[in-house]
């Protein structure tokens, strides 16, 4: 089929737009700048927030794979409303322009987290009204609107993948090695929560198998899944074995969570006056880093078929025989 993949310069969405281009769909991926993509896909160079963009780009296409966001922490409601809620709006809007019946909708495992505990659960439902969390907020809405839009015409499923690592990785990976190598390394509490994490191959399966299963009949239509590898880690397992498959020491400073709370609400204030790039710690990192968060992963089995193959050792083997090939 022919597929368009917003926001395909992410490790995630890139990888989604090759796996598809290898096994012969005709890819379309429009992104704010061009990439370093495998050749024959076709690349459009424009913003999710300009309606007309999105509709000429989808055009022709069968399904839409719409993972463009603003994420991180920083910036204004403004800045995340535009490019997720208006975005995402813009996306389903093309999707009916062009008669298109599938729309698969890459959301975030945030959209339902309030602050509490997430043991073993599925994807429950998204839920609105955080203050300051501009991007669980703004994703929350913009799920809820994805969903909204499914019917007997255009079938929409959203995926919520979770804490994505893997080779090549500078979001987690890149970020928790570079703490690493200068010293600057944080533990929020005693890092005994527990995380669920997905392995980029099988985020990357998993959004290839919402792609192919969803359609106004099946019963994944209408409703989100969480994409994790079904094996909760605490968050101190986790960041010592990236730091051990990187080579870097693994010597962090523990920070009580109280105090990280209130340092995170000055830094989230004080950060963006003075420095770029995103801050070490605010509410919302302190909030995730402290509280339990992994997911029970057989709905998406179920439902999709989908189930992760590659386990979180191998993961951390391939990632360490992946920064010893680069050094």
């Amino acid at each position: 089929m022919k597929v368009l993949v917003t926001g395909a310069g992410s490790l995630l969405l890139g990888g989604v737009a090759a796996t598809l281009a290898a096994r012969g769909d005709d890819v379309v991926c429009l992104q704010r700048r061009m990439l370093a993509l495998p050749e024959g896909v076709h690349q459009v160079q424009g913003d999710v927030r300009d309606a007309d963009v999105v509709r000429a780009a989808a055009e022709g296409c069968d399904a839409i794979l719409h993972g463009a966001a603003r994420v991180g922490v920083l910036g204004t409601w403004d800045d995340f409303r535009s490019v997720n809620v208006d975005g995402t709006t813009n996306v389903l809007s093309a999707a009916r322009a062009n008669g298109i019946a599938r729309v698969v909708h890459v959301s975030t495992p945030s959209v339902a987290h309030s602050g509490h505990s997430l043991v073993g659960v599925g994807a429950d439902a998204a839920v609105i009204g955080r203050k300051g969390a501009f991007y669980a907020e703004s994703k929350a809405l913009a799920e809820q609107i994805a969903l909204a839009a499914n019917d007997d015409t255009l079938a929409v499923v959203a995926i919520r993948p979770h804490l994505v690592w893997g080779p090549g990785d500078t979001q987690l990976v890149g970020r928790i090695v570079e703490r690493a190598t200068a010293g600057r390394l944080l533990m929020v509490g005693d890092g005994s929560a527990l995380v669920d994490t997905t392995y980029i191959d099988n985020a990357i399966s998993a959004h290839v198998a919402a792609l192919d299963g969803v359609r106004p009949d099946a019963r994944c239509a209408g409703r989100a899944y969480v994409v994790a590898n079904g094996e909760p880690r605490t968050v101190r397992e986790l960041v010592e074995g990236i730091c051990l498959a990187a080579g870097v020491p693994f010597a962090p400073r523990h920070v009580p969570v109280g105090v990280a709370m209130r340092v995170g609400a000055v830094v989230e204030k004080l950060w963006p006056r003075f420095r770029d790039g995103e801050p070490p710690i605010t509410r919302f990192v302190a909030e995730q880093l402290s509280t339990a968060h992994w997911f029970d992963p057989r709905p998406m089995r179920d439902d999709l078929g989908w189930s992760p193959t590659v386990s979180l050792d191998e993961g951390f083997a391939r990632l360490r025989d992946w920064f010893a090939s680069a050094r």
